[in-house]
Order: structure tokens, then C-alpha cells, then sequence
């Protein structure tokens, strides 16, 4: 039997259950997932290794979540949707991911136009449905299948992980024949310092409230292991003085709750103890300095490091 492989992009509107999917996929927490929308700013690959009954590795998935499209309205928003489109680009396979508890709405058709462009072929996933009337479904895929010619429709609920056995024979199915692109224990192609930057994001954006988490961002400054201990230095930028006083609370308690709960995520990504240390500084309307996004962008930040040796 001939190994197949190849990159699939997981696209979809904001809240879709994207980052959800990712995650169920892969086994592992590897992007932040929480009810408000536009929660992911970046590509984040997943790889899942394909076995047989027999346990041996017949195929390699690497799927690729992406921020929800939307139409952008700002340097941020636009870098965001920057990442959908590159990782449009030169796919094995798409997969659109659609909540069916929502309505089609003209943000669906704007990713049903984007996806015209797109030259791989396309599934559709139907998700959430655990959460509607099964009678539903039909009328759901006869709307769909009507606006574009997706070459699979497959109804699941990424949360409840049904279905997921069945994506993953079809999407492998259609893979092509190809090498293994990373080693059979390699499940992430993102440093650690990026995942836990995400990880102290995502306790910003369930704990603070209103417009706060979205004027945020997380820069790790300093990341230094040693045999039973990796001492974490993270700042939280955020645009205004009032933003600030939200993140750090009274007497410091919205800060040290964000501060615990990253660092209990922290240690069992890392898998050891951490010591992590947190601050908020005020970085007027960074979400529109092209500087700024660029200095967020953890490739960047590898290029950096690599150019200042012995830093990690």
C-alpha cells in the first residue's frame, strides 16, 4: 500500500470550530479555542500520522488551522486574513468548516467566493451537529451543494470528536502519494515559545471582558530551561492606560489569575515545572503598526534568535 501525504487548510468563519477540530485531530492542545471570535491570528499546523490495524504508518495529514475570514478592516485584521490566503495556496485539499446552528449569511457566501479562487478540491464539514434536529441535516446540505460543488459534505461535531474517524479516511483517500514531511513524533511545526505566548493569549481573552482581549497581544521575552525548572518572562501589550489596569486588577488579581491558569497549561504542554512571570505594558494602537505585527510574527522571532546566539 502506497504512502500518501500532503497539506490540508482548514478554513472557515470566525467560531466555526476551526481551532476545535485542530485540536481533536492532532490529540493535542495545539491552538487556543474560546467563544469569542477572531480568536486565532496566525497558521497553526497540525500533523497527524495515518496508521493501519497493524499500527504502522500508512500516511501523514498535515492540516493547517487559520484565522476565521472576515473581511479586514485593519493592518491586523488584513495580516490575519493574509494567513488564509497563503495557506489557500498550493493545498492538496481544503476543508471548509460551517456552523450549522447559524443561518447562511453574506459572511458565507464572502468564503464561498474566496474558495472560487481556489483551485484544490473542497469538503465541506458540517459541524456542531449535536447541537441541532438531525432533520435538519438535508435541507442543510441541499442549500450547500447548491452554492459550490464540494467534492465531500461530511456532517460531525468536533467538540463531541464524531465523525472524525470517518474525515480522515476521506481526506487521506484523497491525498496523493507522497513522502512523510516530519518525524512520526512531531505533531507541531510551531517553537514552543509561540505556543505558550498563545497559551497566556487565550487566558487574556477568557478572562478579560468587553473590547479588552482583542487590544492585546503577547510577546515572550525570555525562555530558559534547565534540567527541572523553564523560567518564562511574557509581556501582555495592550493600546490604552485603562486596558492595563484591567489586565493587572486589583491589587494584581486579574494578572495572577491569568498567571495561573497559563502556567498550569504552560507545564503540561512542557510536560515540567514553570516559573512565569508576567507584565502589561501599553503600546498605543499597535494593531496598526506594520513594525509591531511584524516583531508578533513567531517567524520573526526565530529569525532573531538565530541571529543572537545562545539565546533561547
Amino acid at each position: 500500500m502506497s504512502f500518501r501525504s500532503g497539506f490540508v487548510s482548514i478554513v472557515g468563519r470566525p467560531n466555526a470550530g476551526k481551532s476545535t477540530l485542530l485540536n481533536a485531530l492532532v490529540g493535542e492542545k495545539l491552538a487556543i479555542v474560546t467563544h469569542k471570535p477572531q480568536t486565532t491570528r496566525n497558521r497553526i499546523q497540525g500533523i497527524v500520522n495515518v496508521r493501519n490495524k497493524r499500527g504502522k504508518v500508512t500516511g501523514q495529514v498535515v492540516f493547517i488551522d487559520t484565522p476565521g475570514v472576515h473581511k479586514p478592516d485593519s493592518p491586523l485584521s488584513r495580516r490575519m486574513m493574509k494567513e488564509v490566503y497563503d495557506a489557500l495556496e498550493g493545498r492538496d485539499l481544503v476543508l471548509l468548516i460551517v456552523d450549522v446552528t447559524q443561518k447562511f449569511g453574506s459572511g458565507d457566501q464572502f468564503v464561498l467566493d474566496l474558495l472560487k479562487k481556489v483551485e484544490s478540491p473542497v469538503f465541506l464539514l458540517l459541524n456542531k451537529i449535536d447541537l441541532i434536529d438531525k432533520r435538519k441535516l438535508l435541507s442543510i446540505i441541499s442549500e450547500y451543494s447548491q452554492r459550490y460543488d464540494f467534492k465531500e459534505i461530511i456532517p460531525m461535531s468536533a467538540t463531541k470528536k464524531d465523525g472524525l474517524e470517518r474525515l480522515i479516511e476521506i481526506v487521506v483517500s484523497a491525498l496523493p502519494t507522497g513522502p512523510r514531511f516530519f518525524p512520526e513524533d512531531q505533531i507541531t511545526d510551531q517553537p514552543e515559545r509561540f505556543l505558550v505566548s498563545e497559551i497566556i493569549r487565550e487566558k487574556v481573552l477568557i478572562a478579560a471582558a468587553q473590547e479588552v482581549p482583542y487590544a492585546t497581544a503577547v510577546v515572550v521575552e525570555q525562555f530558559e530551561e534547565s534540567e527541572r525548572l523553564v523560567r518564562i518572562a511574557a509581556t501582555i501589550y495592550c493600546e490604552r492606560e485603562g486596558q492595563k489596569a484591567i489586565l493587572i486588577g486589583q491589587r494584581g488579581a486579574m494578572l495572577k489569575k491569568i498567571g495561573t491558569s497559563a502556567r498550569h497549561d504552560i507545564e503540561k504542554l512542557l510536560g515540567t515545572k514553570v516559573f512565569l512571570e508576567l507584565f502589561v505594558k501599553v503600546r498605543e494602537n499597535w494593531r496598526e503598526s506594520r513594525v509591531f505585527l511584524d516583531d508578533l510574527d513567531w517567524r520573526k522571532q526565530l529569525e532573531d534568535l538565530a541571529s543572537r546566539p545562545g539565546e533561547t
